[in-house]
């Protein structure tokens, strides 16, 4: 299996295997239009985001040292002392977290006392605290600021290492891609917004960007020696790159979903572990994400913006033109022809140069050299 792996990983660097991304672009942004509709208006029909307490405000209590880590008991006491809801996670082993609505300072310690003799444990292991919604306020501000600056000081950097405006700026839409899908799925889920899942959103901005650094840095090299060759086109020469990157994008997603997914399905669903699932559902989601739309988003994007430049239309004119004439349909980048059913085109033999004329005497040889000289 790892044989047959990296003799294909080999195939598609060398071009004799080959995916359209390139030239399916069409079909990748109808699709990644839908995904951002839908994610957009996923919040709509589920009336909002789950907002967590740090954001809404409330009372949360915490109760450690305890055998018993059943979340049905404190739901029990906050709703027999006060008839509201409240949210409980075990957020460590033998400490389980209570959230709910602001509470008088009755409620309070009506619900410590309820606590305390649910789990059986003693009041010192029961601790309670008020969270107001400014320091939630607070979050998203410095979020949006930090947000703001990141994507400006990254654009900047883009078009000055790749000195186009056009990468930066198809890396800029695709972040903003995988921004609006993750949080449309995150909504979707149904999971609790919280600060460590503002940090999960964060953080997958600069894994997407790290790949799309990648795979854009190929396309460069590709480009370099556009105008020198007439065998690819742009399009064919920045398909070939993500090609060539493939392989290690799928390698850098596996091994970072690999340990994400393990803290979301094994330390939060199974050991339940809330303040885990927060951060690790948005890395899961966007590590899969950010790939996809290099692939498919990034990439397509900058090839479509650059296409109709005058240099390359007439170009892409000319190798096509050049291609009808030898009955080529493309050529990989190990330099084989191709015809329309992707088999190998032999070129004609070039037509051997005829044999100068041999002098007969060294008068007619002077004749000759005085020519050449004169050619």
């Amino acid at each position: 299996m790892a044989a047959g792996f990296a003799k294909t990983g080999n195939q598609l660097y060398t071009g004799e295997r080959s995916y359209p991304f390139i030239q399916r672009s069409n079909l990748w942004f109808l699709l990644a239009g839908i995904l951002v509709l839908a994610s957009i208006a996923v919040p709509f029909f589920r009336g909002g985001f789950n907002l967590g307490i740090e954001f809404t405000g409330g009372s949360e209590f915490t109760v450690s040292q305890t055998q018993d880590t059943d979340i049905a008991i404190g739901e029990d006491a906050v709703s027999e002392v006060s008839g509201q809801e409240a949210i409980v996670t075990n957020v460590a082993p033998n400490t389980v977290r209570v959230q709910t609505a602001e509470l008088s300072d009755t409620e309070t310690l009506e619900v410590a006392d309820a606590l305390q003799q649910g789990y059986g444990v003693s009041a010192e292991q029961v601790s309670s605290t008020f969270i107001g919604p400014v320091w939630g306020e607070q979050i998203s501000q410095q979020m949006t600021l930090g947000l703001v600056i990141f994507v400006v000081l990254v654009a900047l950097y883009m078009a000055f290492y790749f000195r186009t405006w056009t990468m930066s700026l198809a890396a800029m839409l695709g972040l903003g891609f995988v921004v609006i899908t993750t949080v449309g799925i995150y909504a979707l889920t149904g999971f609790e917004v919280t600060p460590s899942a503002i940090i999960g959103f964060l953080t997958i901005l600069s894994y997407a960007l790290y790949d799309t650094m990648v795979v854009f840095d190929k396309i460069r090299e590709n480009l370099e020696p556009l105008h020198a060759q007439k065998d690819q086109t742009f399009t064919e020469r920045v398909n070939l790159a993500v090609n060539q990157t493939l392989v290690r994008s799928l390698n850098t997603s596996v091994v970072g979903i690999l340990p994400v997914g393990s803290i979301l399905f094994i330390g939060s669903l199974l050991l339940g572990a809330g303040t885990l699932r927060d951060i690790s559902l948005s890395l899961f989601v966007g590590i899969i994400v950010g790939t996809l739309a290099t692939i498919f988003i990034q990439a397509p994007l900058y090839a479509r913006m650059r296409r109709n430049d005058k240099d390359i239309k007439a170009h892409t004119e000319e190798v096509l033109r050049l291609r009808e004439t030898r009955g080529v349909y493309a050529v990989t980048y190990s330099g084989t022809a191709l015809d329309e059913s992707g088999r190998p085109v032999a070129f004609p033999p070039l037509p051997e140069p005829e044999p100068e004329e041999e002098p007969e005497d060294e008068d007619d040889y002077q004749v000759i050299i005085q020519a050449r000289h004169e050619h």
